[in-house]
């Protein structure tokens, strides 16, 4: 059963856009939930700079079946070119909670993309 669950953690580069982005998601049943941490700093190699970045770290949770559709809908709604999208299977969990994750969330067949 935990097979058929994922969680995806993408790191945006606006509190706005993460709520949009989230609120979309979960709302049209992508996801079960949207957890985001408003501010993180990241600091990272970029064109051999050394940056540090205030960003918020968004991390959903949904059927495995959503990630491509989900990984598409976050693209076209990020400002990043290369926006951190990262996919890890759940492996055990309350059956519980799993099953209301599988309740939440509808195996959706095409993207809907975000109004701007």
């Amino acid at each position: 059963m935990s097979d058929d669950f994922i969680e995806i953690h993408w790191t945006s580069g606006s509190l706005d856009e993460a709520r949009k982005v989230a609120r979309f998601l979960t709302q049209e049943r992508y996801v079960a939930s949207a957890q985001i941490i408003p501010w993180v700093e990241s600091v990272y190699m970029l064109d051999n700079q050394l940056e540090t970045t205030q960003e918020s770290k968004i991390i959903f949770i949904s059927l495995a079946s959503n990630f491509d559709k989900i990984k598409s809908v976050i693209v076209q709604n990020c400002k990043y070119e290369i926006p951190e999208i990262i996919k890890f299977k759940i492996e055990g969990g309350s059956k519980e909670f799993l099953d209301w994750v599988k309740e939440s969330t509808f195996d959706k067949e095409e993207v809907i993309p975000v109004s701007k």
